[in-house]
């Protein structure tokens, strides 16, 4: 059975095994991917800022939500499947949550996201985010620092933070209205 829900503080131990399966994905993507800490993942789960998807409560997928300069932006972080159970919709699931749970929790918040999958380009189009230059991205030494750990940050750095190798998506909620998107992927 798959369960798709709000982490809490009971799903801390699945914490250590998320941040495993983010950086060996990472490593076999061979893109980047900012690293995190367990207890970091646990801090987001115990704030109910993160969304999990367990089968048969065993940990399937993940992803958390990061707030930057003073709430003006959010982003829907660290989306991951573990690998026995992709290709069964599963990351659409965790998008469309964390997206719904963002803006339940954020309402003014602009949310944003950089990504070098195209899978999670594709799932970010289809909520309505626009590409964007990285200009338009959180200024935030905070937002930065999670670059830090990826293979590209050189990128990011020689280019004064004004490209990477990464896209910059922005949802633009004076365009386009959350309950007709998510009413949209119901019909799909």
């Amino acid at each position: 059975m798959i369960v798709v829900r709000i982490a809490t503080e009971a799903d801390q131990k699945f914490a250590e095994d998320i941040c495993k399966e983010m950086e060996e994905s990472a490593k076999k993507r061979g893109t980047g991917i900012a690293k995190r800490a367990p207890e970091y993942l646990a801090q987001k789960m115990i704030h109910q800022n993160a969304i999990i998807a367990l089968v048969d409560n065993k940990i399937a997928g993940f992803s958390y939500i990061e707030i930057y300069d003073d709430g003006e932006f959010i982003t829907n972080s660290g989306l991951i499947v573990f690998p026995e159970f992709r290709n069964l919709g599963l990351a659409k699931k965790i998008k469309k949550e964390i997206f719904k749970l963002s803006r339940t929790k954020f309402k003014g918040a602009k949310i944003v996201s950089i990504t070098t999958s195209s899978a999670v380009l594709k799932l970010n189009t289809e909520l309505s985010f626009r590409p964007v230059t990285f200009e338009e991205l959180p200024v935030s030494e905070s937002f930065w620092k999670g670059c830090q750990s990826c293979v590209n940050y050189d990128v990011l750095s020689r280019n004064n933070r004004k490209m990477c190798l990464c896209t910059g998506l922005l949802y633009d909620k004076e365009k386009k209205s959350f309950i007709k998107i998510l009413d949209k992927w119901r019909k799909k």
